[in-house]
């Protein structure tokens, strides 16, 4: 990618930062992703959630 983007949306970041709302409600997504993948390797994955093969015969 393009690094003077980046650079110039960094800056344009650094200039007008995101509220406190839209912080904490990154941080609450994130923090439902690592406790999902948590659980699913301590757990492992449900049986009602696994997808089951269908046969190529009828």
């Amino acid at each position: 990618m393009n690094i003077i983007h980046w650079l110039v949306r960094a800056k344009r970041w650094a200039q007008n930062p995101p509220s406190e709302g839209r912080v904490k409600l990154v941080l609450g997504v994130i923090a439902v992703c690592i406790a999902i993948g948590a659980w699913e390797w301590a757990f492992g994955w449900p049986e009602w959630l696994t997808v089951n093969r269908l046969s190529a015969k009828p």
